[in-house]
């Protein structure tokens, strides 16, 4: 390969790893969660006795903590 192919083969990739990576730094991070002090949506699941519950039901008893937990059935 001569030393001008080269040069061009090295400046192209160059080029192309430094695209990528600015793409990289400019994409918007995928908001997951909520912000702190932010109030959850409204929602039903089941509990651990199948029955359903909802957000509104619990929050009219008091203040909700909500904690998922994996277990190995899963």
């Amino acid at each position: 390969m001569k030393p001008t192919q080269l040069a061009a083969t090295f400046t192209a990739c160059w080029l192309l790893l430094t695209s990528i990576a600015l793409a990289a730094e400019t994409a918007a991070p995928e908001r997951t969660g909520l912000n702190v002090g932010e109030k959850a949506p409204a929602f039903r699941l089941k509990d651990q006795n199948d029955r359903d519950v909802s957000l509104e039901s619990l929050l009219k008893k008091g203040p909700v903590a909500l904690v998922f937990y994996r277990s190995a059935e899963w």
